[in-house]
């Protein structure tokens, strides 16, 4: 039985690793190599200009300035969009959890219903309303879109796990004088790290990923690192420099990567304690 399940997840880790593996060797390797010796071939020395030329040279439309600026627009637009989704959501799920205020049930229910309507048919009024105000195409609109987006998700996994705590100690704090904001900041967060870490590497990965909202709100000066990458890709001339595309995309998909290796195991703890569930 054991033998079984070592060899399903040894043939699983292989199935997603493959295509990593390829282009993890296609950034490597000069497109010569790569014609005569095909993709599975080891390279024959490691190349690292590829990844400097993607990173600092190559064409990203009319601009050849590699995707190194759509890497720092898109540090920009994530750490404001992680830090007020996370926040706002923590202290609203809080809110509906805790403090039973009048209507919060309906309130929540409403957030909930929110998040299964398509956010594509807010496109055209999100753009007409930040037009209208003249802030559209700017960094304001793209944080804006992402943090509204996520709140319902946001509100549900903080609401879910501080539904968790025992009332007793709520009760206890409220005895000992504790107001509103003194209880979220001195009995909820401090116990809250895993809860936090699932919401961090659940908008993290959604922001740096995003594409469709970088190329509607975040405009010409704001353009994300996968909105470059997509114009590097397809406004190539003639072959495709693969191995160019290759090193682009694998240093597209670092940051969310390194972020769930970091906090990893927080996450996992945060799911063990009941942050995703009903």
């Amino acid at each position: 039985m054991r033998i079984g399940i070592y060899a399903f997840l040894v043939i699983a880790a292989a199935f997603f690793l493959l295509p990593v593996y390829v282009m993890v060797l296609t950034s490597m390797k000069s497109m010569s190599e790569l014609q005569l010796n095909g993709v599975l071939a080891l390279p024959e020395a490691v190349r690292i200009e590829t990844w400097r030329y993607a990173w600092a040279e190559a064409c990203t439309g009319a601009r050849c300035e590699g995707i190194s600026a759509g890497f720092w627009n898109s540090v920009r637009i994530l750490i404001p969009s992680v830090v007020l989704s996370v926040a706002i959501g923590a202290v609203t799920g809080y809110s509906l959890s805790l403090w039973k205020v009048k209507g919060a049930n309906i309130l929540f229910g409403l957030l909930l219903a929110g998040a299964f309507i398509p956010y594509q048919i807010f496109l055209l009024p999100l753009v007409r309303a930040f037009s209208a105000v003249g802030v559209q195409g700017t960094l304001i609109s793209i944080v804006s879109v992402h943090v509204i987006f996520s709140l319902p998700l946001m509100t549900l996994i903080f609401r879910n796990a501080f539904s968790s705590v025992p009332n007793e100690l709520f009760r206890a704090a409220r005895m000992d004088g504790c107001g509103y904001w003194t209880i979220f900041w001195r009995v909820l967060l401090p116990m809250s790290g895993p809860i936090i870490a699932v919401a961090v590497i659940l908008q993290v990965s959604g922001v740096w990923n995003d594409f469709l909202m970088g190329v509607i709100f975040a405009g010409q000066t704001n353009m994300p690192m996968t909105v470059q990458l997509n114009n590097l890709v397809n406004t190539e001339m003639g072959m495709p420099a693969h191995d160019v595309n290759m090193a682009a995309t694998l240093m597209t998909a670092l940051v969310p990567l390194a972020v769930y290796l970091l906090a990893g195991r927080l996450f996992e703890r945060g799911i063990y304690a009941g942050a995703v569930k009903g």
